[in-house]
């Protein structure tokens, strides 16, 4: 796959030298092979809940090939045909692959869901989450908190590969509940053995949240430790010369990008340029950034088929503005933007020349939270051997949350 770069952004000038480091030296890096696709460069848009939705893959997609996943949907959800779950796994009509993340607890509804998936939908990669540190979800053994049962999540992982047939599935995961029960390696492990196509760690544990800083260290050891598939690295990528760095100390075979690209989905033409070796882009100017917050507002709009939707863009229109001094009254207002209209002119009362802040370009954007305990049912840790879903009720999970 080669990168597509069609947007608002300046894309020949290179950026000041000492700002951004080099870019990979020419055949250094490998394309990342899940079974018939192979996707160059080695970059995977994490899936974000109410925010990789069409629109936002859509406009990431035209700064660089890889991978691009929709929203988690839950497995219970999408069978039952709930009507906000069927809309989250919608795909544009040109999207390729079709990536989606699948959630769920129970083994026989997740191979149901993904043969149907495969079948109905046209999905050609299937991606797992055993990650998710929230609350509502681990508290029912869901997320984060369903490896520490390992034959369980060796059922769920054994389905949703046998219904995916000829169709790549992948997982992600954290390093453990937390630093007392790390279960990353067994993970992947299992993951291996039972013919998933890659596994991807957020180098974190579930009480650290998004806190602190990501243990790269971990990715390397679990790449040592699975040697047969792909190992994907994700946290704290923020530009280019992470993705780069995290690939040289740890050996992993791709990155994951996830916060990095909030408000920044040029990003993705960044890391295509760094890993092809190229010059670096510049970064954009608030003329670029507002043309591509008004062409995002737009999307959202008609995909959505409502202007209401823009309730939804408030929150990607304040990592857009991200170090932009435009003072704290008219920020308020994006935060407040509810018609295309006001939006324009939002953006028309910016000074289009002012310069990308580049002083926040490693700012963490959205989740920050953390450390934090973690939810778990009642004798969870003491029931490893257990290969039983705990209840159905982590299943009542609204999809993409």
């Amino acid at each position: 796959m080669t990168a597509i770069v069609e947007s608002p952004v300046e894309q020949t000038a290179v950026e000041p030298a000492g700002l951004r480091p080099a870019a990979a030296r020419p055949g250094e890096f490998r394309a990342l092979e899940l079974k018939k696709l192979s996707i160059w460069p080695p970059v995977v848009l994490a899936p974000m809940a109410g925010v990789t939705d069409v629109p936002f893959r859509s406009l990431c997609r035209r700064f660089g090939a890889g991978i691009y996943v929709n929203q988690m949907i839950t497995a219970r959800a999408w069978l039952e045909r709930d009507r906000k779950t069927l809309k989250l796994a919608e795909f544009a009509a040109d999207e390729y692959p079709r990536s989606i993340q699948l959630y769920g607890t129970v083994p026989e509804e997740i191979g149901e869901t993904v043969r149907r998936l495969v079948a109905e939908d046209g999905v050609e990669h299937v991606d797992m989450n055993f990650g998710c540190p929230v609350p509502k979800v681990t508290r029912h053994g869901g997320g984060a908190a369903l490896p520490v049962r390992h034959r369980l999540l060796r059922r769920i992982v054994h389905e949703a590969v046998q219904a995916a047939g000829d169709v790549p599935v992948t997982i992600k995961f954290r390093m453990g509940v937390d630093d007392d029960v790390l279960t990353f390696i067994e993970t992947g492990r299992i993951a291996e053995d039972e013919g998933v196509s890659a596994i991807a760690l957020h180098a974190r544990t579930a009480e650290q949240l998004y806190s602190g800083t990501a243990r790269w260290e971990a990715i390397a050891e679990l790449k040592q430790a699975v040697t047969s598939i792909p190992v994907l690295g994700n946290g704290d990528i923020w530009e280019p010369s992470d993705a780069l760095a995290m690939m040289r100390e740890t050996g992993c075979d791709g990155v994951v990008i996830g916060r990095g690209c909030l408000g920044r989905p040029w990003l993705f033409g960044a890391l295509a340029a760094a890993f092809d070796a190229e010059p670096l882009p510049a970064l954009p100017d608030f003329a670029a950034v507002s043309a591509m917050m008004l062409e995002h507002a737009h999307m959202l709009v008609d995909w959505y088929d409502d202007e209401d939707s823009l309730r939804q863009f408030r929150k990607h229109a304040l990592w857009y503005l991200m170090g932009f001094p435009v003072g704290g009254e008219l920020r308020n207002r994006f935060a407040r933007v509810s018609t295309l209209a006001e939006l324009e002119e939002l953006c028309a009362a910016v000074p289009p020349d002012l310069e990308f802040p580049t002083d926040v370009l490693r700012q963490p954007r959205s989740h920050t939270g953390g450390p934090r305990p973690v939810h778990l049912p009642e004798g969870w840790l003491e029931s490893r051997e257990s290969e039983e879903p705990l209840s159905r009720g982590a299943e009542s999970v609204v999809s993409g949350g």
